[in-house]
C-alpha cells in the first residue's frame, strides 16, 4: 500500500499561498482609491440635492398644516407666534384645533432653523425661507435659498 508523504509536494503549493504579496496589497490600495476618487464626490453632490429636496418637502408639509391652521382659525399665525402656532395652541386663539404637526417644528437639512414671515411678502400666503448650505440670503446651486413660494 502506498501512502501519501506528509511533507509532499502538496503541502508546499499550500505554504506558498499562504501570505498576501505586497504588490498584491498595492493593487488593492491603488483600485480602491480609484474608485473613491470617481464616486465619493458624486455622492456627496447627490447629498446636497438630496437636501435641497428635504427642504422643499418639509416646505410642503408646512404649507399644508398652515392652510389646515387657517381654515380653523380663519388666519395664518403672526411672523411674532411663527411655526411654533402649529404644534402649540397660541393664546387667546380658541379655534385652533392642532397639533397640525406631527412632531415638533423641525430644523433645516443643514440644521438652521427655517424663517417664517407673514404677512409675507410674495402673495397671500406666509414666507417660508431655508437659507441653503451657506446660510446667507440668496446664492445660487447648493448655496441658493429654498423658498415657499417658488416651486422647482
Amino acid at each position: 500500500m502506498n501512502r501519501p508523504n506528509p511533507t509532499g509536494a502538496g503541502e508546499r503549493r499550500a505554504k506558498n499561498r499562504r501570505g498576501v504579496t505586497l504588490i498584491e496589497m498595492l493593487v488593492v490600495v491603488t483600485i480602491i482609491a480609484l474608485f473613491s476618487a470617481l464616486v465619493i464626490p458624486r455622492l456627496l453632490s447627490r447629498g446636497d440635492t438630496a437636501r435641497i429636496t428635504a427642504a422643499r418637502a418639509q416646505l410642503n408639509g408646512f404649507m399644508t398644516a398652515l392652510g389646515a391652521y387657517k381654515l380653523d382659525t380663519g388666519l395664518f399665525p403672526t411672523t411674532e407666534q411663527g411655526l411654533t402656532a402649529l404644534r402649540m395652541r397660541p393664546q387667546g386663539l380658541n379655534q385652533w384645533q392642532g397639533p397640525y404637526l406631527p412632531q415638533d417644528v423641525p430644523v433645516d437639512p443643514w440644521g438652521r432653523p427655517y424663517l417664517y414671515k407673514y404677512p409675507g411678502e410674495h402673495g397671500d400666503e406666509p414666507d417660508i425661507v431655508s437659507l441653503g448650505a451657506d446660510g446667507q440670503p440668496g446664492g445660487e446651486g447648493i448655496n441658493a435659498d429654498v423658498v415657499s413660494w417658488k416651486s422647482q
